[in-house]
């Protein structure tokens, strides 16, 4: 295997597949803004390539696809402690999201991410566009974003408010882990391989006789490896989510409901939803479900642009660094929101996450589009 100009980032072609490998298992693989320039350095060689018929992105070690960005250097650009490069880090991740979400359109070659192990944030980000979204036994998932103060960014206002029912915005707001099946289940994957057949892929990949179409290829090969994926743990809520978690005015209401479950079989779900809500910032809880309710028929452009907006709002507010600090620094897990109650968020304060900030054209991302398609 070669290494790219940045060793986290490992490049192997074989058999007219760009094999990519993220190379931080020490860190579960988070991103960090040198491994973004290069990603989309790379992504933009392989659509021009015509010796590419494919790309392959998966995670390197045992334990994680992608568990992020580095929250750490995140914390220490907003507060001062490291070198300033937030506002660039998001616009370069953002554009490499539209990028992975339009390269089978712009260029008629498959992308799969190989979702096996943590996949999370900024790994959500980087496998929700790819053509096939491949999970297994040991995928975990999640977009924990509320947990430390933040909103589900990197295309989340696109892919969960494309979710089954109600389940995007039940992650949304709880961060919860889902496995592979639930994924599926979900509509936060498309194809579930063992362990043995993600083996077979890639052996697979190495033989394959390519035609003229690519994507033909690619999908006959992984039909025959897939499988049924296991029973689903997510389903046995499906009711109750969609009960709890449609059509009510704020979060609020929300647990209101939870903790009112009168179902036997939902009640001790409902209240461990409940608290697990009231742990987390209320004002990007608002926040979240806003953004999540309101973009079922808005295009990953437009959402990825108001993201980046939503962005530099948080980053201006206290929430975001209180809740890196206590979940990865301090690691006391005790956040000391502001406000600290659902009550206490002003609507004022959550409608000022989605006023534009930019003209249309004076938008940092106003050009998606013309990049690539």
């Amino acid at each position: 295997m070669s290494v790219s100009a940045n060793p986290e980032l490992l490049v192997d072609v074989r058999n007219r597949v760009a094999h990519l490998t993220l190379n931080r298992p020490h860190a579960l693989n988070a991103l960090t803004f040198d491994m973004l320039k290069e990603m989309r350095v790379l992504f933009e060689q392989w659509a021009l390539d015509r010796n590419i018929c494919a790309v392959v992105v998966r995670g390197s070690g045992e334990k994680a696809f992608c568990a992020g960005g580095d929250v750490r250097s995140l914390y220490n650009s907003i507060t001062g402690r490291g070198p300033r490069m937030h506002v660039d880090f998001f616009i370069t991740e953002y554009t490499l999201n539209y990028q992975l979400h339009r390269f089978l359109k712009s260029t008629g070659k498959p992308y799969l991410a190989l979702m096996d192990g943590i996949v999370m944030g900024g790994g959500m980000g980087i496998s929700q566009g790819a053509t096939l979204r491949i999970v297994g036994a040991r995928t975990k998932m999640a977009m924990p974003e509320t947990k430390i103060g933040l909103f589900p960014d990197v295309g989340g206002t696109y892919f969960l408010s494309r979710a089954k029912d109600a389940i995007g915005l039940y992650l949304g707001l709880t961060s919860n882990v889902i496995d592979g099946a639930d994924a599926i289940h979900a509509n936060l994957a498309d194809t579930y391989l063992t362990r043995e057949a993600q083996a077979a892929l890639m052996d697979g990949l190495d033989h394959l006789q390519w035609s003229s179409t690519p994507l033909a290829d690619v999908e006959a090969l992984v039909k025959r490896l897939a499988v049924a994926p296991p029973p689903t743990p997510i389903a046995r809520w499906d009711s109750a989510i969609s009960r709890h978690f449609t059509g009510k005015p704020n979060v609020a209401a929300i647990i209101d409901a939870l903790r009112a479950d009168p179902s036997p079989d939902t009640r001790e779900w409902s209240e461990a939803t409940a608290a697990e809500l009231m742990c987390h910032s209320p004002t990007l809880l608002e926040v979240t479900k806003r953004q999540i309710e309101t973009s079922p028929k808005r295009v990953i452009a437009d959402c990825l642009r108001q993201e980046l907006g939503m962005m530099f709002r948080t980053c201006e507010l206290p929430d975001i660094v209180e809740g890196i600090r206590a979940l990865a620094i301090d690691k006391d897990n005790q956040p000391k929101w502001n406000p600290p109650t659902l009550a206490e968020v002003d609507t004022a304060l959550v409608d000022s996450f989605f006023v534009p900030r930019w003209s249309a054209d004076a938008h940092p991302l106003a050009n998606l589009e013309q990049q690539f398609g």
